[in-house]
């Protein structure tokens, strides 16, 4: 039987990527002391590796395709190709920077400052490539951890870091003063598995399940019961990605209307549907949303 070779990444993005494939309708199975944890999928095998590494393995063909981060790929120079951008945050808006912060009380105010000076972070060669474009030469040196401590312990001038909210940088005193660069979460292959037709089906198969999983992330789905002197009521408030889902009960004069949303809005538009005659209104998660 053939099989997909599949890097999952090990660290901080491993129980996400474990919870998503669960929902996306994969059972993934990981012991502490293995890095081959086991799946419900006779067609798949699963490896652990860190998300720092996967992008070289990954181009090497040692793994037909796996998920780990865009900063990942840019910083080992990989040439892999991306099948989708996972956004495993519930707000799609929320996006992970790497930025340039120094300690508040700093004499460093923009990059230009770094002239001389010392960097620590995790991020070498997109830091290099980052000052080289600002026309900065400073010493960058890679840190194995606690990096913020050491730009506010004085060990170094600066760190580049990676956040989402910057609320860790803030605890550490630091402040920001410039974003080196964004990423996002990638499902990554090879030119070899690309061209090898079964694989391809495979990895678009997951591909497919996946997506749909994380745009269901933050969607849930509405049933209501609704007389018919009420529908335009209903109607006027609801918003979906089609047309609501309309039928009749079993008396002629009320409806059943079925419909996808936000879930954000749940909480304001409930109460909108009940005031215009909306009865029986069910709310209820979704686990993949297809379109």
């Amino acid at each position: 039987m053939r099989k997909l070779k599949l890097g999952l990444p090990k660290g901080s993005l491993q129980e996400a990527t474990i919870k998503v494939f669960e929902r996306a309708g994969f059972r993934i199975y990981v012991s502490a002391r293995s890095y081959f944890p086991s799946i419900d999928d006779t067609q798949i095998e699963p490896v652990l590796l860190r998300a720092q590494e996967m992008s070289r393995y990954v181009e090497e063909a040692a793994l037909d395709c796996g998920i780990t981060g865009a900063d990942w790929i840019m910083e080992n120079g990989s040439r892999v190709v991306t099948l989708a951008d996972l956004v495993y945050a519930k707000q799609s808006s929320v996006k992970v920077r790497w930025v340039l912060a120094v300690p508040e009380k700093s004499s460093i105010h923009s990059v230009k400052d770094l002239q001389g000076k010392r960097v620590a972070t995790e991020l070498v060669n997109v830091t290099k490539a980052y000052l080289k474009k600002n026309k900065v030469t400073a010493d960058v040196e890679f840190s194995w951890g606690a990096t913020e401590a050491k730009v506010a312990d004085g060990l170094v001038d600066a760190v580049v870091e990676l956040t989402e909210t910057g609320s860790s940088l803030r605890a550490h005193k630091l402040r920001v003063i410039d974003e080196v660069c964004q990423s996002t979460t990638r499902f990554i292959t090879n030119k070899k598995a690309v061209h090898d037709p079964w694989k391809k089906k495979k990895m678009d198969q997951i591909v497919l399940l996946l997506q749909g999983a994380l745009k269901a992330n933050n969607m849930v789905g509405l049933k209501m019961n609704v007389h018919k002197r009420d529908l335009a009521g209903v109607l006027g408030l609801l918003t979906s990605l089609k047309d609501p889902t309309i039928s009749h009960l079993s008396r002629r004069d009320w409806m059943a209307i079925e419909t996808i949303i936000e879930e954000e809005t749940v909480r304001t538009l409930i109460p909108g549907l009940k005031n215009v005659g909306a009865q029986g209104i069910i709310e209820y998660p979704l686990n993949k949303v297809i379109y």
